[in-house]
């Protein structure tokens, strides 16, 4: 029995060898088989960027690759960076697939018979495919990305208006790497969501850290204290926040924000404050009594001298040192007790002669005439009619005379007194006066000069003229004949000279009907244009000034009676 039982133990273990190095046997025919069934071909689970090549021929593989990857290079690839996008075209921007180096690249199957059987049971492994890349395409392709993938930041700014601080909040700006953006589109353009690049924040010049620096530095020392400037006479200037935020601003500059102060504005705030604070000169005048001149002394003056009162004002405004004496200088009068009384009336500086009215016009010119005669415009001084005149009703002796309304005869009190001050602004502008107001009529009158000529009428319509020389000048008039003259006297200085320059624009006059007694009929005249020109030279012919006046004259109407 023991016999038995060995036998059949060795029997059983020369079985099981058998099948041992059968199996060996077989898996060594298959290994070889398999070695020489797939060498130089692609191993088993790989694909290249998404298509499956495994176990291919090499050339199979760079066939199929080509073939199915056709057209990605036209395709446009999506570059996202945060919440910006845009979009480029590889084959455009130096980007070119390559398959035969991806296909060449990859590593023969293994001879390891271990990872050639797993190779059967693994999950297909991709493998990117290659890339050509032409960086003298690219880079500017990835310029213009860049700038499609950036924002500017926004400055954020801090206002002042009326004493309050607007801020406008500053907004951050983005860009990209430009390495990581290369990196990223060389890497991933094939990606089927596109490319993706982290944005970097761009953060604004004037950012929430300058303006709060700005809210509690300058900004807070201009507002927080009123600014104080004492004078004399008792008189104290102040201004408080709705003033300063008036010649304050907070600007841009240099990527920083300051303040800027307007000191001349700053001035003009101070004076308006600074009433009764000066004491301007007063020149001396001349008056008449009969024939006897009388003079009131000249006056000299102190005022306030703005230059060296508000020097480094715009430290003080952020300073502490708020609160200042003005300094003050002389002024002098320009027109002297001892000018005045040297002051003769010897010539005839300006001088006009008009003629033809009623004998009511006359009676009010000849009353006005009158009350001008013997007046004395002084250095500086403005002549009005009106205000020297003034009232000009029956109550003073004016009657009632022929005037123009509307293009038509009329009659009111004062009439003619339009011919005295054409007169006048005649003689005062042969004199060199400054024309400080007059108006022409709205027609044209043809016993005046054309485009030189005023019209006045009381509480409305004045003629002022102003003395700019430094000797003073005498109104005389001359009433008589049918002719009114008036001329100024002084001491002649310069020569005058009137250029009429033509007429033009002429207008053609249009029927009117006036109902009443009083119409009187007329054949109307045209409405034109003209200018003058006065030309000012001194007494040796040196000319001092040139002015060109320009005046439309309206067209006359016909008027029918009834």
């Amino acid at each position: 029995m023991k016999k038995a039982e060995g036998k059949n133990g060795a029997k059983g273990w020369l079985i099981a060898l058998g099948v041992f190095v059968g199996l060996v046997l077989i898996a060594g025919i298959a290994y070889a088989w398999d070695v020489a069934a797939n060498q130089d071909k692609i191993p088993r689970a790989v694909s290249v960027n998404g298509v499956d090549i495994s176990a291919m021929d090499r050339t199979a593989a760079v066939e199929k690759l080509e073939d199915e990857l056709a057209g990605v290079e036209t395709e446009p690839v999506t570059v996202t960076s945060g919440d910006l996008h845009t979009e480029l075209v590889p084959s455009e921007s130096g980007l070119a697939l390559d398959n035969q180096r991806a296909v060449d690249n990859i590593e023969e199957p293994s001879l390891n018979p271990f990872t050639r059987l797993y190779s059967f049971f693994r999950s297909t492994r991709d493998i990117p495919v290659e890339t050509n890349v032409d960086e003298t395409q690219l880079q500017p392709a990835l310029e213009r990305v860049k700038k499609d993938l950036s924002t500017d930041p926004v400055d954020g700014m801090l206002e002042l208006n009326k004493g309050e601080l607007k801020v406008t909040d500053p907004k951050l700006g983005q860009t990209v790497d430009a390495g990581s953006l290369h990196n990223a589109v060389t890497d991933n353009w094939l990606a089927s969501e596109g490319v993706d690049v982290d944005p970097e924040e761009v953060e604004p010049a004037i950012n929430d850290a300058a303006i709060e620096a700005m809210r509690t530095g300058d900004a807070a020392k201009a507002l927080d204290n009123p600014i104080t400037l004492k004078a004399k006479n008792n008189v104290t200037a102040t201004l408080n926040k709705p003033e300063i935020s008036q010649f304050t601003s907070i600007e841009k500059k240099e990527g920083k924000l300051k303040l800027a102060v307007d000191a001349n504005r700053a001035q003009e705030l101070l004076a308006e404050r600074s009433e009764g604070a000066d004491v301007p000169g007063v020149n001396a005048k001349i008056s008449f009594n009969g024939n006897e001149k009388q003079v009131t002394p000249s006056e000299n003056g102190e005022i306030i001298d703005w230059e060296p009162t508000m020097k480094d004002f715009d430290k003080r405004v952020t300073g502490d040192d708020r609160e200042w004496d003005a300094t003050y200088k002389p002024d002098p009068a320009e027109f002297t007790t001892e000018d005045a009384k040297k002051a003769t009336f010897n010539d005839t500086v300006g001088e006009f002669t008009t003629e033809g009215y009623s004998a009511a016009s006359g009676k009010n010119i000849e009353l006005v005439a009158q009350q001008v005669n013997g007046a004395v415009v002084n250095p500086g001084e403005t002549f009005s009619l009106n205000g020297y005149t003034g009232p000009r009703g029956t109550a003073q002796g004016y009657v009632e005379s022929g005037i123009i309304i509307d293009g038509h005869s009329g009659s009111a009190v004062g009439g003619g007194i339009s011919q005295f001050a054409t007169t006048l602004y005649n003689a005062a502008y042969f004199a060199g006066m400054e024309d400080t107001a007059h108006t022409p009529h709205s027609y044209y009158i043809s016993r005046y000069p054309a485009g030189r000529e005023a019209t006045v009428y009381e509480g409305a319509i004045d003629l002022q003229f102003t003395n700019t020389f430094n000797t003073p000048v005498r109104i005389e008039t001359d009433f008589g004949g049918g002719k009114i003259t008036v001329r100024l006297k002084g001491t002649k200085t310069v020569d005058v000279e009137s250029v009429n320059n033509g007429r033009w624009a002429k207008t053609e006059p249009q029927p009117m009907s006036v109902p009443g007694g009083d119409c009187s009929p007329s054949s109307g005249a045209p409405g034109f244009t003209t200018s003058d020109t006065r030309i000012i030279k001194d007494l040796g012919g040196k000319e001092l000034s040139r002015e060109t006046t320009t005046t439309v004259y309206d067209p006359q109407p016909i008027v029918r009676c009834g």
